[in-house]
């Protein structure tokens, strides 16, 4: 028997990413009123991940066994790419157990954790074995429901469960979206910045705050849409959450990625230096939590040079973020940041750093967003990109692009469409003014308004009031009078007739 005739006998017929999407999103149907919704990635994803590991791991280790012709053999010689998993400790042990499950499926994450030290953190950060936060059956159930399918190249390929994780994580966050904000931007947002910033190959991309990899996992799918290697970028993330982190990292690991992702607090303890300083990156992306206080202690104690254009007040890091984000890109690098639009003009300490990093001629350009694009906010955001090496064309100026009412409306929030993000990249790659849309304004204009960064300040994107002509109004209501009268007594004659006085 052939290799592939092994790996024909273990998977099943191959599921469509629609097929995939519906069969994982029962086990929401499993948790409900069980289990908290804020917690149904919690214990999903790292069973999504451990499924894969397992079904990826018995197809290759069957295929050493045909090859080297022996059990043992095979065991001595094969390496598995994707993780080594000790004996006892495969999806199918698992199912054998039926006392006391989450207790033994923690201890079989803990092994294979120590048995692959890139996955320790990883793979056991969740403990199973809380009866009062998932009940025993409910675990059993969730097994039994992931083995109904094989989760392995041949019927479900990298780049689609990759993407049916990100499918997920969307859903977790709808029907949790207190927690959502937390570690998920919309990837509507995520693809506006993508797009624009245009990474390309051999670029090193940075999110200092990388949520669930969002902005990494763009970044490689826009580099596959351009028919480039996308394994010829390098991408590095920073995640304050150690429970978000790990699933960043499950995340960039089952889109068949590679990537540094450290856990740990940027603003206090940047995990990437290079000798005493910071690592420098060519594309840095972010959505750092909006208005984050109690950092004014830290960013003055700060020993990498960070914050050269002055300390944001201890009440929000908005401009911390991105003095941060600044000092870590290379001389001709470029950065994108998520923020509410408050840091536009709020004034104090605030606006002094604005309006240094303004002067420097950083800020490329500025971008209005829709309200209630986010899930834990209904508040409008912005998209402010900056420019270490602005084109000669755009230094002296700022872009400004009003993109408030590009939104497709649905139930609980709006919703970026197709044509919406398009029409927001355009306006970027077009840079010429557009009346109520887009205007490229000169830094003298931004000086006179005190750096205050707010799109509408520089245009008018209010339609025109409509001329009433009172005569006709008039005539109009006249009309609508005498016909009321009319419908009136026919209504009173039909009433009389009918016996009614």
């Amino acid at each position: 028997m052939s290799a592939m005739e092994v790996q024909q006998k273990i998977v099943e017929k191959p599921l469509t990413q629609q097929e995939l999407e519906g069969w994982l999103w029962k086990v929401a149907d499993i948790l409900r009123g069980a289990v908290k919704p804020e917690k149904y990635g919690t214990f999903v994803l790292p069973l999504l991940f451990f499924k894969r590991l397992s079904d990826v791991y018995k197809i290759e280790y069957e295929k050493a066994r045909l090859k080297y012709k022996s059990a043992n053999a095979a065991r001595q010689k094969f390496v598995h790419k994707f993780a080594d998993i000790p004996k006892g400790c495969m999806w199918e042990d698992l199912r054998k157990e039926s006392k006391n499950v989450g207790g033994k499926l923690n201890k079989m994450l803990g092994k294979i954790a120590k048995a692959n030290p890139e996955l320790d953190g990883v793979i056991n950060r969740t403990d199973f074995n809380r009866p009062d936060e998932l009940p025993p059956q409910k675990l059993i159930k969730l097994i039994e429901h992931f083995s109904g399918r094989t989760l392995a190249n041949g019927n479900i390929q990298p780049d689609m469960l990759g993407n049916v994780y990100e499918y997920l994580l969307k859903k977790f966050n709808e029907v949790a979206p207190a927690r959502a904000g937390e570690f998920y931007t919309p990837r509507e947002i995520i693809k506006i910045m993508i797009e624009i910033l245009d990474p390309d190959e051999g670029a090193e991309i940075y999110d200092p705050c990388a949520g669930s990899g969002g902005m990494l996992i763009f970044s490689h799918l826009h580099l596959l849409e351009k028919k480039r290697d996308p394994k010829n970028v390098f991408l590095y993330g920073q995640e304050f959450n150690a429970e978000t982190c790990a699933m960043a990292r499950m995340n960039v690991m089952l889109h068949g990625l590679e990537a540094k992702v450290s856990a740990g607090d940027t603003l206090a303890d940047p995990k990437f230096l290079d000798g005493n300083g910071l690592k420098k990156f060519d594309i840095v992306i972010a959505n750092p939590m909006w208005n984050q206080d109690g950092y004014k202690e830290v960013i003055e104690k700060d020993k990498f040079g960070r914050f050269t254009y002055g300390t944001p007040s201890n009440s929000s890091a908005d401009w911390g973020w991105i003095q941060h984000m600044l000092a870590s890109l290379k001389p001709d690098g470029r950065m994108g940041v998520v923020l509410d639009q408050g840091a536009l003009f709020r004034g104090g300490a605030e606006g002094k750093i604005r309006g240094k990093i303004i002067e420097a001629d950083l800020v490329e350009c500025v971008v209005s967003l829709p309200e209630k694009l986010f899930y834990n906010t209904g508040s409008p955001g912005c998209l402010i990109f900056l420019n270490k090496d602005k084109p000669r064309q755009r230094q002296g100026k700022i872009l400004f692009v009003y993109a408030t009412k590009d939104f497709e409306k649905l139930k609980n929030m709006n919703h970026l469409r197709d044509q919406d993000i398009d029409t927001t990249v355009q306006a970027f790659r077009n840079y010429k003014d557009m009346p109520k849309r887009v205007a490229v304004v000169p830094l003298e204009q931004v000086r006179k308004n005190k750096y205050n960064l707010s799109v509408t300040r520089y245009m008018d994107v209010f339609e025109p009031e409509s001329i009433i002509d009172i005569e006709q109004t008039w005539r109009e209501i006249t009309n609508l009078n005498v016909q009321w009268k009319t419908v009136n007594e026919q209504l009173q004659a039909s009433l009389r007739e009918l016996g009614y006085e």
